[in-house]
């Protein structure tokens, strides 16, 4: 599986993005898929996370009832709205995708279990 990140950019407090993620290969359509970011002199932390069909999702406390991920396997696309966005959100973002289905509740979240990942795209949020 090889993922693509696009829609980054530069926005003020408030406002809003939506990041893409374009894959390919077979197994993202069968397997969770989730968004990470690093913030600058930060260790990367999960953002949030959906089920092979979207049906389930899974949000940090940081970005929840703000943000919203989604996915179209019919177009091998998934997604990240991003709304009421903070300084605080400034990092790059990044996708990644799995190829097994996380075990116990907190798999959804651990960086470790994703096993591809795009490029990263970058977010900034003036004040």
């Amino acid at each position: 599986v090889q993922l693509q990140a696009s829609g980054g950019g530069s926005v003020q407090a408030g406002g809003s993005l939506r990041l893409s993620c374009a894959a390919s290969g077979r197994t993202f359509t069968n397997y969770p898929m989730a968004w990470f970011r690093r913030a600058p002199g930060k260790e990367r932390e999960f953002v949030a996370a959906a089920s092979w069909s979207g049906g389930a999702t899974y949000y940090a406390d940081s970005v929840n009832d703000r943000f919203i991920i989604s996915r179209d396997n019919k177009k091998k696309m998934g997604y990240l709205q991003m709304n009421g966005l903070k300084p605080e959100d400034t990092a790059i973002y990044y996708c990644a995708s799995r190829s097994t289905n996380p075990i116990t509740y907190a798999g959804w979240s651990k960086g470790d279990e994703y096993d591809y990942w795009g490029q990263g795209t970058q977010v900034t949020v003036s004040s």
